[in-house]
């Protein structure tokens, strides 16, 4: 996977590339090149990856033929996931196709347009012959395919980062537009080519400044984040899992304290609280063995087995891959696709209350303030625990209380109160963190121990553990009557 950072051009058929040798901050200008390239367009017959913003192509010549699927366009880039051609042209390879089952639910793939471009390749030198910017002039034929063929002609520029900083795209943009081009009215040359065929997805507009439009935003801005991280997780890039299932939990959160405002979310939340968990064994295992590695990292080699290394980190790892595969396979089922469905009915026509019409300055206050008075509440509640597993899991009862008002409050948009729930939320983190990983200790030591091996390594994390975790239970008293006080 690889970033696409690029500015599109439309221009003029007379245009004329300007002089760029004196752009700052390049040395040198390559001589033209030039390409011609076929590429076939893949979709579903109602062009659902077309309406996110999705490219699955496959393409001749050029210098990365190949088949190429590029992501959404997220912080001026696009994420582009290369694979080699294959023999067969009408069919996409599987792994691919899995990459977009987020978008096509398992609705089939075929071809939907083809682009030929004539192209010619300008490149901005720097030092050692390094290339900065990539620009391409293409001359295009486009042609949607379908029983009565529709063809298009145009001709646009990009010009594409491949090292250095923005900033020199920026130079390079400016010099393309002094000569006559303007920014692309397309995101992509497939749009250009369908126009008005890829569908607008269908969306309820709240009253403005009500509280129902500041909750719909915040549903569908995480519900785009979950459907975004798919592909990703799929292959198992970092934190991937952990963005994943952040957006689950702040869906299912916002719908548990908005329901005065979005009405009728119980049967989404369950399935969300279904999703979080199948991305949690991976992500907690991921967390763990990280915590674990770092520990080991740290101690006197003479307190580390070779047997306890290997239990805490390549064990723990063949775990993970194990819980990824599982991820992988409940991404593919209809539950996964229902569940997406239902997000986007969400997004399209929200169940708005009769509340949801009320300001969202009066409105969306007293909402976060009842979720503080949850914290509120289950911290009282745990103080009159005596200390022991009860008291541990009335605490996280509070931390969990706590995570709920820091979503609330950044839906709401009240930083001061999100920052005061973070605060008690990464407090308590520490603390659960510390009793989690020994319980994880506990079992690999048992395992150590009925194979035979030394299992004192173990009981040095174990230590430290118990330590962290007493050092945040007696420091959140303090931090709890700063915040409170």
């Amino acid at each position: 996977m690889a970033l696409e950072i690029e500015d599109k051009f439309d221009v003029p058929e007379g245009f004329a590339l300007p002089d760029l040798g004196g752009v700052p901050g390049c040395e040198g200008v390559s001589e033209p090149l030039s390409h011609r390239l076929t590429a076939v367009y893949f979709d579903t017959s109602d062009l659902r990856l077309a309406a996110r913003g999705v490219t699955l192509r496959r393409r001749r010549g050029g210098d990365d033929e190949g088949w190429h699927l590029k992501l959404p366009k997220a912080k001026g880039a696009r994420q582009e996931i290369t694979r080699p051609l294959t023999r067969g042209a009408k069919v996409v390879p599987a792994e691919l196709a899995s990459l977009v089952l987020a978008y096509t639910r398992g609705a089939p793939l075929a071809p939907v347009a083809q682009l030929e471009t004539r192209r010619g390749i300008t490149r901005l030198l720097g030092p050692g012959g390094t290339v900065l910017v990539e620009i391409a002039d293409d001359r295009v034929k486009g042609t949607v395919l379908g029983d009565e063929p529709v063809v298009r002609r145009w001709r646009e520029v990009e010009a594409e980062l491949k090292e250095g900083e923005r900033d020199l795209l920026k130079k390079v943009g400016k010099r393309l537009r002094k000569a006559g081009a303007a920014p692309a009215d397309s995101v992509s040359k497939l749009a250009r080519v369908l126009g008005d065929r890829v569908p607008a997805p269908p969306r309820t507009r709240p009253e403005p400044g009500s509280a129902g439009e500041v909750v719909v935003a915040y549903l569908r801005d995480h519900a785009d984040a979950l459907i975004a991280q798919d592909p990703h997780v799929r292959l198992a890039e970092e934190d991937a899992v952990h963005k994943a299932r952040v957006a689950c939990r702040r869906l299912r959160s916002a719908l548990k304290a908005f329901k005065r405002i979005v009405a009728g979310t119980e049967d989404l939340q369950e399935e969300l609280r279904w999703l979080g968990e199948v991305l949690g064994e991976a992500r907690d295992l991921e967390v763990i063995r990280a915590r674990f590695t770092a520990r080991l990292d740290d101690l006197d080699p003479r307190l580390v087995t070779a047997d306890a290394r290997r239990r805490l980190g390549d064990d723990l790892m063949a775990r993970e891959h194990d819980a990824y595969e599982r991820i992988r396979r409940a991404l593919s089922e209809s539950r996964y696709f229902a569940l997406l469905d239902s997000l986007d009915a969400l997004a399209a026509g929200p169940p708005l209350t009769a509340a949801a019409a009320k300001t969202a300055e009066k409105a969306l206050p007293k909402i976060v303030d009842r979720n503080w008075r949850r914290v509120t509440d289950a911290y009282e509640a745990a103080r009159r625990i005596e200390e022991g597993e009860g008291r541990e899991a009335a605490m996280h009862d509070v931390r969990k209380a706590a995570k709920r008002a820091r979503y609330t409050a950044e839906a709401a948009g009240m930083s001061d109160a999100a920052e005061r729930a973070t605060e008690v939320q990464e407090v308590l983190g520490r603390h659960q963190d510390g009793v989690v990983a020994q319980g994880v200790l506990l079992e690999e030591a048992e395992r150590a121990r009925q194979a035979g091996e030394d299992t004192f390594t173990y009981g040095v994390l174990a230590g430290i553990e118990s330590a962290e975790a007493a050092r945040a239970q007696e420091e959140f008293p303090t931090v709890w009557s700063r915040l409170t006080g």
